[in-house]
């Protein structure tokens, strides 16, 4: 309950500040009761889709766009607070310097400048808009990012080997069908060689996917689809009944990845074989810093050998850092997601690359080399949470690999 008192005081607060702009800019009363209005169905809303479930941390669409709309209502009226609670600074100052050069009696507060409500507004319409764009076009925005990755010891037979990586479907989010539609047939156009899928099938369930099994049955790779586990694949961000219900999901998405066509490595390892040479797929359950750790790198590799080329597919990137780059074995690339890009932030090829989530992981988007190893944290298919993406865009990866040192 006070978790939901401070909430509602943060909100009323950030709105009295944001109709006091408006009330600079316009003076039509019927604007000022929509903008009250609005913002009381938009909180209104957010705290019944929030306190009416009983399942845990479920996150279902209606809850997602509760949540979009209340962050794009509140990012509207932070940044007005932050001009005008400056402002409100200033004018203090002003008054307070009036009141003893003039010796006034009573104090003198100057008016709120038009201007600089206007300023506000406009500067409060960039995020506003930005979020509302991300739920309607942004996330589904799908791009397609290739990658060329050289190495020595590539077996000469996969030279101009590609590989399409995809992670975190989140399918309980997913509410148009024809855009995934066109993803999918996105991802086969790459015509890959192998399709490496590193986990996050769903928020929550596997009865999530169950509307989407017959779309995500038509991906193709010539020599086959491999999958991993994520840290939502699991069920436990759901207050199940029982343990044994718990289990049976995860039974449960198991086979729905099988039907799919996927083969699911939990702490395993293929061989993929070419003109006699070969390389070694390794997969391990979720291992996260602050997550769940059921991956276990070594029983995973236990029958693969040290001089095998290594691909590697662990969902969450903290593992690459906390275990894999420094282990005996030398992991030439590792296949990542988890980090969503934080579905926010600027991306401006060979400019900029920024998000929140840079403070939280040291690899958050895109290639990453240490010690000879690579890694690709892949910003993800899906969205959980905010329903939408802002700059960081839904992404397929397509890596190639050569053989040979990279020209400089």
């Amino acid at each position: 309950m006070m978790r939901w008192i401070i909430f509602v005081l943060i909100f009323i607060f950030l709105t009295f500040y944001g109709l006091q702009a408006i009330k600079t800019v316009t003076k039509y009363s019927w604007i000022h009761y929509l903008y009250i209005a609005i913002g009381i169905i938009v909180a209104g809303n957010f705290i019944f889709q929030f306190t009416s479930g009983s399942e845990g941390r479920v996150l279902s669409p209606i809850k997602s766009y509760a949540f979009g709309f209340v962050l794009s209502f509140m990012a509207l009226n932070l940044v007005l607070v932050s001009i005008l609670f400056l402002e409100d600074i200033t004018r203090g100052i002003f008054g307070l310097y009036d009141k003893f050069s003039t010796k006034r009696e009573a104090f003198y507060f100057p008016e709120r400048r038009k201007f600089v409500s206007q300023i506000a507004l406009g500067l409060a319409a960039i995020p506003f808009a930005s979020l509302l764009y991300g739920m309607y076009r942004g996330k589904y925005n799908f791009r397609v990012l290739n990658y060329t990755l050289h190495f020595e010891d590539l077996p000469n037979a996969f030279d101009g080997y590609r590989i399409t990586q995809i992670s975190d479907i989140h399918s309980g989010s997913f509410d148009n069908k024809a855009k995934i539609e066109y993803a999918i047939d996105l991802i086969n156009e790459q015509q890959s060689d192998l399709l490496l899928f590193t986990g996050d099938m769903v928020n929550n369930k596997a009865s999530e996917m169950l509307p989407w099994k017959e779309s995500f049955g038509k991906l193709k790779a010539v020599d086959g689809k491999y999958s991993v586990l994520g840290n939502h694949d699991y069920g436990d961000y759901v207050d199940w009944d029982s343990p044994k219900e718990k289990e049976q999901n995860l039974e449960d998405l198991k086979t729905i990845q099988k039907e799919i066509g996927f083969d699911l490595l939990l702490n395993e390892s293929r061989f993929l074989e070419k003109n006699g040479e070969r390389l070694a797929l390794v997969g391990v359950e979720n291992w996260g810093k602050g997550f769940k750790k059921a991956g276990d790198l070594k029983k995973a590799s236990e029958h693969i050998q040290p001089d095998d080329f290594k691909i590697l597919m662990s969902h969450d990137p903290s593992h690459w850092d906390e275990e894999v780059v420094n282990d005996d074995y030398h992991y030439h690339l590792t296949l990542s997601g988890h980090t969503h890009g934080m579905q926010f932030g600027i991306e401006i090829p060979g400019w900029i690359k920024w998000s929140p989530v840079k403070w939280k992981y040291k690899h958050w988007a895109g290639i990453y080399e240490n010690l000879g190893q690579y890694i690709n944290v892949n910003r993800g298919f899906g969205y959980l949470g905010y329903p939408g993406r802002v700059g960081i865009w839904p992404e397929i990866t397509v890596i190639e690999l050569k053989k040979g040192k990279k020209e400089a």
